[in-house]
């Protein structure tokens, strides 16, 4: 069976996601696209035999011959799409976020239950990558024993001026949140944001770097480190420190250098190449889960929790204070 994708937002991710479904992953076509830039659409579906472009995502969505819908499209869109896609009965694909605030994100989750179906996915594609899987099987295979705290960071060589403060939550930690919540199994209670000197690299309107504090329900502490501006490279880290010893997330692959009297190793400098590899087992996996009436990656209200946690952040980031972070009772339709 192939799955007949839709496919909203053919920019930047979006581009990059068509391509994958074109040329690279197995039991899927992409016959539709939709762009608030119309002549962009036209040009993407130029290269895709038989692919139509619609008006806009609505559009889309309603088509007889799309049975799943991909979503890459501006943030504040997400919701609108999300919704029509549910209320279809169609699979979507959701690019990170869900939808721009937890309120948004939770009628998504609400919507989803009463449709009775398992539709949507959420795009938070570490879950996939092969590394963050092997730290994963260590931890729940108890090789150092029940996590007492994680260390982390997520270090981007340089971001240009229009990123500002708070895109460190909600653009970049955002990973995070949602990564190691399905690391250790646990659910975050509090946040707390702390402000160090700020680098010379920075500017007016971004505090750079930052550490965001996680406490979560079974006690773990996690402590992320937020560092966009830090010139050597693209750089993620993680170490989850157990009862019984140490798992850290593997480095990416490099060539051993020895030259000059050095010893070395290259350090990436873009995050499409670190995690390359992790997208197309993502998008992969979506489209077999799809055809079975399945989600098996991050669904709805795993979106939704990474939503509330990131208004928290945000507002522990704005007080100095330490925010809660409550969610209602996670519905049995998500167990």
């Amino acid at each position: 069976m192939t799955l007949n994708i839709g496919v909203i937002g053919v920019g930047m991710i979006g581009k990059e996601h068509i391509n994958r479904l074109a040329n690279k992953l197995v039991g899927a076509k992409v016959v539709a696209l939709a762009d608030v830039n119309a002549k962009q659409a036209e040009a993407a579906a130029a290269e895709l035999a038989g692919a139509k472009v619609y008006a806009n995502g609505e559009a889309l969505i309603a088509a007889p011959e799309v049975q799943a819908v991909v979503v890459t499209s501006w943030g504040p869109t997400h919701e609108a799409y999300v919704l029509a896609a549910i209320k279809a009965g169609k699979p979507v694909f959701c690019e990170k976020p869900l939808a721009t605030t937890a309120d948004a994100s939770l009628r998504i989750v609400e919507a989803e239950i009463a449709s009775g179906r398992h539709l949507v996915q959420v795009g938070f594609q570490r879950r996939y990558d092969k590394g963050y899987r092997a730290l994963k099987k260590a931890i729940d295979d108890g090789v150092i024993g029940a996590p007492l705290m994680v260390h982390c960071a997520h270090r981007n060589p340089s971001v240009p001026e229009a990123y500002v403060s708070d895109m460190a939550i909600v653009d970049t930690f955002i990973h995070e949140i949602d990564v190691l919540r399905w690391l250790i199994n646990d659910d975050y209670v509090s946040a707390q944001v702390l402000v160090p000197r700020n680098t010379k690299h920075t500017h007016a309107k971004l505090n750079d770097p930052i550490i965001v504090l996680l406490a979560t329900k079974n006690g773990v502490r996690i402590d992320g480190e937020v560092f966009v501006n830090c010139r050597y490279g693209y750089d993620i880290r993680c170490e989850v420190v157990g009862e019984e010893g140490v798992a850290s997330l593997p480095e990416p692959e490099s060539v051993v250098l020895r030259r000059d009297a050095k010893l070395s190793t290259a350090v990436m400098q873009d995050w499409k190449l670190r995690f390359i590899d992790s997208y197309d087992v993502e998008l992969q996996d979506w489209i077999e889960a799809a055809k079975a009436g399945k989600v098996n990656g991050p669904n709805a209200w795993d979106g939704y929790f990474a939503a509330v946690t990131a208004d928290a952040c945000l507002e522990a980031m704005r007080t100095g204070a330490v925010a809660p972070i409550v969610t209602p009772p996670r519905p049995a339709f998500y167990a």
